[in-house]
């Protein structure tokens, strides 16, 4: 098969019949102002795709079995970035399909854990992990990268006498520099994350630690996500193979064990079509670091938007339509709400949109310059400007395409606009079947969210100010 052969294309015409069936179902519209969808057989069949791109350039199938990448060299475990889709429902999906679970935070790792993902299965990464975070994932058995020396230190700390059942390891930041968008590069000369490699000693210290911690067998390496072009990527992942390969040779024998290669494949969200595939990855990482795939080294992947972000869109309904200053602008319940980083850095996170009737039918209008803009209270919250679309109606549906990853799981609370409700479907029978991921938040919740059980609670502290 062909590297072409192997991009797949999202079915415009499949993703119609969707929204049709969503509106005949009354899962939006009217009063179901906006709700996301997720593509369950999409979603599935992009887990397919990515553990057939890591066999066919020779690395192991990525099942169930290996816990984290710390078992039989030459496994592949590959885990799901939660943050990408922080929905339980998704992750019990992708628990059930054999994936492991990357999270980072105690929120995240809760989440995991109530979607079923064995903690074998489970790796903890985050800059900042407290002591309270750390002993909670040793007791469980989760596999942790440290961020830096000073955690590692932490980490030696807590741990009793006997090995731990944790694969333990240490994030690098290889410093190969950053791709187009700085805010999802991890390995420019300043990043946040991980042990500096380039620095002064840097190489010397990260070998001591290994030469101290014997538990210590795990090299991690994340160069960033959207907008790291395969060769960036693969810079750092080289860096960080021949580091291992220089611990242990230092350690005269095979201490680093395993490689955590983190995720970050980027998505094209010009067009319908998915690439770069995690084939096309994969065979980039051969080429580049032969030695990846020659056995000796367990495997860690954390794939989070590139698995889900074609998976899944979201519909909101056009309220109003009016011109201003010789510009047609549609008031959409699609804002800055569902759409965070679209609005805020509109040029990194382009969306397209289409436009459908009430009924859910595709309009094919000759195309009109348009913003499209949100319900927020403030000017800024436009998700499409200038954009030529068939000219919108209101009660009009707006489709906003590729908003699977991320979308769903960083939610803006201005305003206190309720947060849609989430549906997965299928059509693997021919017709369209739904089912609830998550609710659409009532008003009730966001007042509990907003402090509503403690209302009166700083009355009492203003009463003496207040009678002076």
């Amino acid at each position: 098969m062909s590297a072409e052969e192997r991009y797949r294309v999202v079915d415009a015409e499949r993703l119609d019949g969707v929204v049709r069936a969503a509106v005949a179902a009354g899962l939006v519209g009217g009063e179901q102002v906006a709700a996301g969808f997720v593509d369950v057989d999409g979603l599935l069949r992009s887990v397919a795709d990515l553990r057939a791109g890591f066999r066919a350039a020779g690395a192991g199938g990525g099942g169930a079995g290996g816990g984290a990448g710390g078992g039989r060299a030459g496994e592949v475990l590959h885990t799901f970035a939660a943050k990408a889709c922080a929905l339980v429902p998704v992750l019990r999906l992708l628990a059930e399909a054999g994936l492991g679970c990357e999270v980072a935070s105690a929120g995240e790792l809760a989440l995991a854990r109530a979607a079923g993902f064995p903690a074998e299965r489970i790796v903890l990464d985050s800059p900042a992990k407290t002591t309270a975070e750390l002993a909670q994932a040793l007791a469980l058995g989760v596999a942790v990268n440290a961020d830096n020396l000073g955690e590692v230190e932490r980490i030696a700390a807590l741990l009793p006498t006997a090995p731990p059942v944790s694969v333990l390891g240490l994030r690098i930041n290889p410093q190969v520099g950053a791709g187009s968008i700085d805010a999802m590069s991890t390995a420019s000369r300043h990043s946040k994350f991980g042990e500096p490699l380039g620095d002064p000693s840097a190489r010397e210290r990260i070998a001591d630690a290994f030469a101290r911690y014997p538990w210590l067998t795990r090299l991690h390496v994340h160069v960033g996500s959207q907008g790291c072009p395969l060769e960036l990527i693969a810079a750092g992942v080289r860096a960080v193979y021949e580091l291992a390969e220089d611990v242990n040779e230092r350690a005269g024998r095979r201490q680093v064990t395993s490689l955590d290669l983190g995720g970050g494949l980027t998505v094209n969200f010009d067009s319908d079509e998915i690439r770069p595939t995690h084939h096309a990855y994969a065979e980039h990482l051969r080429a580049a670091v032969p030695g990846l795939f020659d056995g000796r080294y367990a495997l860690v992947t954390e794939f989070g938007r590139s698995l889900v972000a074609k998976n899944g869109f979201t519909v909101a309904v056009a309220e109003y339509t009016k011109q201003v200053g010789g510009r047609s602008v549609a008031l959409t319940h699609a804002g800055a709400h569902l759409a965070t980083r679209t609005v805020f850095m509109p040029q990194a996170w382009p969306l397209r949109i289409s436009v459908h009737r009430p009924d859910g039918t595709r309009r094919e209008e000759p195309p009109v310059v348009q913003d499209v803009a949100g319900p927020l209270c403030f000017a800024g919250d436009v998700v499409a400007h200038e954009r030529p679309l068939p000219p919108i109606r209101p009660g009009d549906l707006v489709v906003l395409h590729d908003t699977g990853g991320y979308y769903a799981s960083a939610p803006w609370g201005y305003n206190s606009v309720a947060r849609p409700a989430v549906h997965g479907f299928s059509t693997r029978d021919g017709a369209v079947r739904f089912a609830t991921v998550r609710d659409r938040q009532t008003a009730l919740e966001i007042v509990a969210e907003s402090g509503g059980a403690h209302a009166g609670s700083l009355l009492g502290l203003g009463t003496e100010a207040t009678e002076r």
